[in-house]
């Protein structure tokens, strides 16, 4: 299937690893001109169709100055809002500084980053804006209060935005991953494992037995997904939050 993105530009952040990572060799590979963003840019390898570029999403003039170089390139088609998760913890007892903090680097800045970028997309008519959530926005992962908390309003925004620029060729959606084996998930379940006394063996093997298929995810495999939304065959596809979690999510 031809996905119609060849030529276009866009914009992975969190790209040095996971599933940001997966996303810009998926797209780079249909064709696609890729800034893959990231704290760790010099983690990330330059290719015909990839171009590293620093940003640190927790500060807001490193963010402005992505914004910058990006208009100066004439903007992006497409945008991978895709930003690392804040430390482990209960709701109860943050500090409202730890809420601030997660804010800013988890939803500030991408809400002003795809802003600056609707602009060029509007007037061409055409622009996607995919975002990675998590399933934690469905049903809510316990001692992951601060993701559960600002991934839904991320959530919300993202449901608002879809309405607004539709008519415009935008597309808004947003990606829910599960158990994907990624770096973060390995952390967590790491971190699990420590809290519990278990071996990690013992946490990955319980995960997997609450997965239907019964396996982790392969950040491929998720990557897919993203790259299709971005294609000009997803054209109808807006305003939706869908999962990738090989069926863990039981709810409706």
């Amino acid at each position: 299937m031809d996905l119609q993105i060849s030529g276009k530009k866009a914009l992975v952040l969190g790209a040095s690893r996971g599933l940001g990572a997966a996303i810009a060799a998926g797209l780079a590979a249909e064709g696609v001109k890729v800034f893959a963003a990231a704290r760790s840019a010099d983690k990330i390898q330059a290719t015909d169709n990839i171009v590293p570029v620093a940003v640190d999403l927790s500060d807001a003039a490193s963010v402005a100055a992505l914004i910058e170089k990006l208009n100066a390139e004439g903007g992006v088609d497409i945008v991978v809002n895709n930003s690392g998760g804040p430390k482990a913890g209960p709701a109860l007892g943050q500090s409202s500084e730890s809420w601030v903090a997660a804010f800013q680097s988890m939803a500030t800045s991408i809400f002003s980053i795809t802003d600056a970028m609707l602009a060029g997309m509007i007037a061409r008519k055409w622009g996607r804006v995919i975002t990675i959530g998590s399933s934690g926005v469905v049903q809510p992962i316990a001692n992951l209060a601060l993701s559960n908390g600002v991934r839904a309003a991320v959530a919300g925004w993202s449901k608002t935005l879809a309405s607004e620029v539709a008519r415009h060729g935008i597309t808004v959606n947003m990606i829910l991953p599960g158990r994907i084996a990624t770096d973060r998930v390995r952390e967590l379940d790491g971190i699990k494992a420590e809290k519990t006394g278990a071996s990690l063996e013992a946490v990955q093997e319980a995960s997997r037995n609450e997965i239907p298929v019964g396996r982790y995810g392969k950040p491929e495999e998720f990557a897919a997904v993203a790259v299709f939304l971005a294609s000009s065959q997803a054209s109808y596809v807006t305003g939706s939050s869908i999962r990738v979690d090989g069926g863990m999510i039981r709810g409706l």
